[in-house]
């Protein structure tokens, strides 16, 4: 075990001549831009390897499992939650204890891996417990719905971004679709917690796709459930039972908070703004490292850029870009779906020739 990561991190990086290294990172910048970018890459590269090397982590205590050369994360329980979309609870003490309602995650499955985001659902600090809820989508979805309980994550840093902004304001409104559920199931805790009445709107395209509505219904003061197909609760979208409660006369509402798919969320916004509600809209744009470097994650806030990772991911619903949002998140859409399908035909694969040799 590294008793100082610190330390151990500052020891192990190469030694670099700083004003040389200023100097040349100015005039690359002015003269040749993309020789800047890749000058910046290599040196992310070699600090990322350094860490990766010394095996240091600043989340959790550095200790070496048996037969591995990484650091794991222990799966404690997995629930399959609806069709592709399962609970899991992790092992992770520190994350755990310092985690607020609006944070996320970034997690890596194996070394090969991708780094995805994904919002913490619940903490349980005295059981050092990090919920995060997963909907499989794409291959590393996919590789991370195939773990079991026991199995382990191979990288999971948090917690990162801002906690959500909670006070006690009155009467509150939560609005979930789909997966975004599991982000409404921290943020009532909250603000329940800080003294608001607290109404939820959770919706999905069908009954066998709502999640996690026992757990937001007990925390809530009220709570309307919507089915896209009517197959259970009321037929409708969220935003037909938002306007609903925001036209109640006897029911001002204060605060409207919103979490899922980018359309949804959109139009929750187009809701609430005539009526002056303060809306705030949790966004998940495509994101890289989590930290702010690489700017895959940004969006455009009031006709500002802003870096869902370190600015967000929660901002004015109102002052959002969801149009830009939308048309970003689809711009690798072809590939995603290229690598699913072939992760999943390779699985499929080894099942035939793993039933041959029974």
């Amino acid at each position: 075990m590294i008793e100082n990561p610190r330390q151990a991190f500052s020891c192990s990086l190469p030694r670099i001549d700083l004003d040389e290294d200023l100097v040349a990172t100015q005039n690359t910048r002015k003269v040749h831009p993309p020789l800047f970018i890749r000058f910046q890459l290599r040196y992310t590269a070699l600090v990322k390897d350094t860490i990766r090397h010394a095996q240091i982590s600043i989340y959790e205590p550095i200790q070496l499992l048996p037969g591995r050369s990484s650091l794991g994360f222990k799966i404690l329980k997995k629930q399959v939650l609806a069709p592709n979309t399962v609970l899991f609870d992790v092992e992770a003490p520190q994350i755990a204890a310092k985690a607020k309602a609006g944070q996320f995650i970034i997690l890596r499955v194996c070394d090969n891996g991708e780094r995805i985001p994904l919002t913490i659902a619940q903490t349980r600090p005295a059981d050092n417990v990090v919920t995060i809820v997963v909907q499989e989508l794409g291959k590393t979805t996919f590789d991370l719905c195939r773990l079991n309980e026991g199995e382990e994550i191979l990288d999971f840093v948090g917690p990162l971004g801002k906690p959500t902004e909670i006070s006690n304001v009155g009467t509150v409104v939560c609005v979930g679709g789909g997966v975004g559920n599991a982000v409404v199931w921290a943020m009532v805790q909250g603000f329940k917690a800080a003294g608001n009445k607290l109404i939820s709107i959770i919706g999905a395209r069908e009954k066998e796709l709502l999640i996690l509505e026992d757990e937001i219904g007990a925390i809530s003061d009220e709570l309307i459930v919507t089915t896209d197909d009517g197959s259970y609760g009321r037929k409708g979208l969220v935003t037909e039972a938002l306007k609903e409660v925001l036209d109640r006369e006897d029911e001002k509402v204060s605060e409207v908070v919103t979490i899922g798919p980018v359309i949804m969320m959109k139009f929750v916004a187009k809701t609430t703004e005539p009526y002056g509600v303060p809306t705030q809209a949790s966004l998940n744009p495509i994101m890289v490292d989590g930290t702010g470097m690489c700017g895959a994650c940004r969006v455009t806030v009031g006709g500002k850029i802003k870096f869902a990772c370190v600015d967000g991911p929660e901002f004015d619903a109102h002052k959002v870009d969801f149009d830009e949002l939308m048309s970003r998140l689809v711009f690798y859409k072809d590939m995603e779906t290229e690598s699913y399908e072939r992760a999943r035909n390779e699985k499929c694969r080894l099942m035939q020739q793993a039933e041959e040799v029974e």
